[in-house]
């Protein structure tokens, strides 16, 4: 992960502070949340990840920013036998987390993501879910992402100004006009487009509500 900051977990995160008020940060599995608009948040998210996914058919991944592995376990165990390798940093209980979601095909590593000790090409696909807010300089990131996957970037972030107004319209974060803490980029679906044009091909731009979701062919 190329944050100087802890991140939170990529599939319980998506978002620290969730449009419907109900938790921010990691404090909260929005995966296994029992609130019907949570769900219905996530249900939405995750289908469209789900066909993103499937449509780059990785053979192996880079999960940068994996958090505490949920979703790289789950990505882990659709790819059979494919690599997948999950960073992040070091944060309290990550570990701990990672012992719990363990496949022969999956390794986890505490890794910052601007210099990442993989060769050139090493992974058909790199993924960032709800991580590129956070980092403070994304270009050498989404860079390095690029340099070690050889067929597909797949990324999500929070869409903006979206994300802040219906922060805003809960009443959270209102002296930050709205501005989740932690998050440093904030992306238009337009703007974040063109960011990620930068290394490759932007194939597929969804929306799910309130996020923005991309599939990058690279070369």
């Amino acid at each position: 992960m190329s944050t100087t900051e802890v991140t939170t977990n990529a599939a319980a995160r998506p978002g620290d502070a969730d449009p419907t008020g109900i938790a921010t940060g990691n404090t909260f599995d929005k995966y296994g949340s029992t609130n019907p608009l949570v769900q219905k948040l996530m249900e939405g998210f995750e289908s469209q990840l789900d066909e993103l996914w499937k449509q780059a058919s990785p053979g192996s991944i880079l999960d940068v920013g994996c958090g505490e592995g949920v979703l790289t376990h789950k990505w882990a165990e659709r790819l059979g036998d494919g690599r997948i390798v999950g960073i992040d940093l070091d944060a309290e209980g990550l570990k701990a987390e990672w012992e719990k979601r363990q496949r022969p095909n999956l390794e986890y590593m505490v890794q910052e993501a601007t210099t990442l000790p993989f060769a050139d090409n090493e992974f058909e696909m790199a993924s960032a879910i709800e991580v590129l807010e956070h980092v403070p300089e994304p270009a050498n990131t989404i860079a390095e992402m690029a340099r070690v996957a050889s067929r597909y970037l797949l990324v999500s972030v929070p869409r903006e100004p979206l994300w802040r107004m219906l922060n805003m319209a809960r009443g959270a974060y209102l002296k930050d006009l709205g501005n989740t803490p932690g998050h440093v980029n904030h992306w238009s679906k337009g703007a974040f487009v063109k960011e990620l044009s930068k290394v490759g091909r932007v194939v597929e731009a969804r929306s799910p509500f309130p996020w923005t979701m991309l599939l990058v062919e690279l070369g």
